[in-house]
């Protein structure tokens, strides 16, 4: 039984300084005891010999496979040093398209039949277990009687130790397939992007530097999440269940003032965010940053960038640590797009770029990007990517949640475009109009450009009305959701620039080969990928209607929708696409487009019955109370002898109530209709445009009635705790 809407407030206001949980910071310095439970480089040197360690780090590195005696060598030092902290089981910690982790815990205990008991962990328990695949979304990839699934260890991820309370678990990441070997995770197919981007790179880099042997991606991820304390949360049934606000009038104060925004951090959310930020750093999670969001209530954290399978997998752990702490703290995490109507929801930026071996950030324009080719090389074919693959990229980022945001003014729009600022904008419009295809219009393009001036200053300006925005050494898809799992969007972005990298090291290779310099060879197919690719660069507002009426004439898609975008996924571009790169098979790929729709439409399914059973079970009984209040009142002033007037406030909120009581009842009774029409639909995609374009208006008009009762009756009959409370009850 959840707490009544006072309960919880009583909870609150009798606890003594809000029993502040003080954390026990561990003494010294972060990196005394950073990494201290990962099974990282330093750790593998202690628990194994100088050569095992170089012979296994050596197949790491250069991704080989590790021979069953290596692979053995690794197990037990892993179960030596696992147990050495007081771990006692160990699980398989994979990433299914749930968009959260999972684990099937097993212990090292064995009974051995000839009655001896012992400790096991060997090289066939660390690289693969075999959980049951059958209740994973699946997409249609296996059927019940093929419900096996494999999980497979990675070893470019290291294995850490979870602590839950005194528990100690060890933890090694895996990829997660089915019985025929197709992915069923978000992991595979994000080392599958990695490894095809890389490979295309490398070519493109040898241009430049012949020292370059390896590329990989790097990702800093920002994290938004809003915090309320636990009575509250467990008094609203909607964000128990769907981890957002169904219902709730707008605070009279909100976020207009701005005052949250980089504010001092409060007490207790400060105990909270120190044990959160200790947590991480025994986990390796290099978390640096940590401030008030704009809305009230709402924070921030982001680490510094690592290599994107680590950064994904961190980021992954990181929500589950979010949650765990939280609840030492009597607080909940909302990590949900939208848990507040006209407050801003949470995003999750994602920073990306390419780093190699050398040392070289492949994004980092220098002093003079103008005459910097490799640079130049690199940031074009990114956003002639891009563009390419606009329709992709949003796919990537689409869910029930992240509708909430995209589009809503509060966060880049769902037409996708890509923001460089003015000193780059220079730089390439005057490649645009200043290179021939002969070499001494290149020269003399290139003696032009040495007056662009330099990036120290960072002339990016953050447009944060842009999806895809250069900022400075980096671009920054600001239209991931704060509940998502990076890699999606990862994913594909190291396919389609990989994809683009392939394509003009090939045009390269073909005008070199007619004897074309290499320089001007850069710059001619430069010069025409950044003519080709000009419409989907904008610096303005991406909040404006003019900007929708621009993008429209520029050719831009605008699909706020998911089970719009969605369908990208299965074009014959995407197609392509995914299959030639390796990164999907045509069938795991219609299988995660099955997936997705999937998810949106029992998302909303869940929304709209958590949203039909609070307003029949609390908010219709408590105006139908308020009303007899009312009348009573009224009859009692009438029996009285006072003139009707004198009751006319009370009658005209009876008939107030009464009319939004009746369009709730009327609203909930047609939301239910097409709802159990719209699950008939068979096709997937289908069902999920049908609860868009149906089921959400419905939902919406619901909403709209049961806040205006909340304005209109007493607040001592009101069960729902109330955004004002919500927000700003510490």
């Amino acid at each position: 039984m959840s707490l009544s809407r006072f309960q919880a407030l009583d909870t609150i206001l009798n606890r003594s300084g809000f029993d502040l949980e003080y954390v026990d910071v561990p003494e010294g310095k972060i990196s005394d005891f950073f990494g201290c439970n990962v099974f990282n480089d330093v750790t593998m040197q202690g628990y194994m010999s100088p050569s095992d360690y170089d012979r296994v780090k050596s197949a790491i590195d250069s991704g080989a496979k590790l021979s069953r005696e290596d692979a053995d060598t690794v197990a037990d030092a892993m179960k030596r040093w696992a147990m050495d902290r007081g771990a006692t089981h160990y699980t398989h910690w994979f990433q299914p398209l749930t968009g959260r982790t999972a684990e099937k815990h097993d212990s090292f205990f064995t009974l051995k039949p000839s009655g001896e008991v012992t400790e096991e962990f060997d090289a066939g328990t660390l690289v693969q277990q075999e959980p049951d695949g059958s209740s994973f979304p699946g997409g249609g990839l296996r059927s019940t009687f093929e419900a096996r699934g494999y999980t497979a260890w990675d070893p470019s991820s290291p294995a850490f130790i979870l602590e839950v309370g005194d528990g100690k678990t060890l933890c090694i990441p895996t990829i997660f397939v089915t019985y025929g070997g197709h992915s069923l995770d978000y992991k595979l197919p994000l080392l599958k992007s990695q490894a095809f981007l890389e490979q295309a790179a490398i070519p493109v880099c040898q241009l430049f530097d012949e020292a370059v042997a390896k590329v990989w991606v790097t990702l800093g991820w920002e994290q938004e999440y809003f915090l309320v304390d636990e009575a509250l949360f467990n008094a609203r049934p909607d964000l128990l269940l769907t981890g957002r606000t169904l219902l709730g009038k707008h605070s009279p104060k909100g976020q207009q003032l701005d005052d949250h925004y980089f504010g001092s951090i409060p007490e207790r959310v400060y105990a909270y965010m120190r044990d959160l930020e200790t947590e991480c750093h025994k986990l390796g999670i290099p978390v640096r940053t940590r401030h008030n969001e704009v809305g009230p209530g709402q924070y921030e954290l982001a680490p510094m960038f690592e290599e994107v399978n680590l950064a994904v997998d961190h980021n992954q752990l990181l929500m589950d640590l979010m949650d765990r702490v939280a609840h030492r703290h009597k607080l909940r995490v909302l990590l949900h797009e939208k848990p507040f109507a006209g407050v801003n929801g949470s995003g999750k930026h994602n920073n990306w770029s390419m780093s190699t071996n050398t040392g070289r950030n492949l994004l980092s324009p220098g002093k003079k990007p103008g005459q910097n080719l490799q640079f130049l090389t690199f940031f074009v074919n990114t956003i002639r990517a891009v563009y390419e693959y606009a329709d992709i990229l949003r796919a990537s980022v689409a869910s029930a949640s992240n509708d909430h945001r995209l589009g809503a003014n509060e966060a880049p729009p769902a037409i996708i475009s890509v923001f460089i600022g003015e000193t780059l904008s220079k730089v390439l419009d005057s490649i645009e109009a200043g290179i021939t295809p002969d070499e001494d219009g290149v020269k003399q393009v290139l003696d032009l450009l040495s007056k662009v001036p330099n990036l120290e200053l960072d002339n990016t300006d953050r447009n944060r009305t842009s999806p895809f925005a250069f900022t400075g050494n980096k671009f920054e898809i600001r239209m991931v959701g704060s509940t998502m799992n990076c890699a999606a969007p990862m994913t594909v972005m190291n396919t389609i620039v990989g994809r683009q990298l392939e394509q003009f090291h090939a045009e390269l290779r073909g005008l070199m080969d007619n004897g074309k310099d290499r320089d001007a060879a850069i710059l001619t197919i430069l010069k025409r990928y950044i003519s080709e690719s000009k419409p989907v660069r904008f610096e303005g507002d991406g909040y404006s209607e003019e900007w929708r009426q621009e993008a429209a004439r520029r050719g831009l898609a605008n699909t706020p929708d998911t089970p719009d975008a969605l369908n990208a996924y299965i074009s014959d571009a995407a197609k392509e696409l995914f299959t030639n790169s390796g990164v999907f098979t045509e069938r795991e790929l219609e299988a995660h487009y099955e997936v997705m729709n999937e998810n949106y439409i029992l998302k909303l399914q869940i929304e709209a019955r958590t949203l039909g059973e609070m307003v029949i079970n609390h908010i219709l009984p408590a105006a139908v109370s308020y009303q007899t209040q009312l009348a009573d009142n009224a009859l009692k002033l009438k029996q009285l002898g006072l003139p009707e007037s004198d009751a006319k406030a009370q009658l005209d909120l009876i008939k107030l109530i009464s009319e939004n009581i009746n369009y709730i009842k009327d609203n909930v009774n047609q939301m239910t209709a097409v709802r159990r029409d719209v699950n008939e639909i068979e096709d997937a995609n289908e069902m999920a445009k049908a609860y868009c374009k149906q089921v959400k208006p419905l939902m919406e008009a619901v909403r709209t009635y049961a806040d205006r009762l909340e304005y209109l009756v007493d607040d001592r009959e009101w069960p729902l705790i109330k955004y004002r409370e919500l927000m700003f009850v510490r």
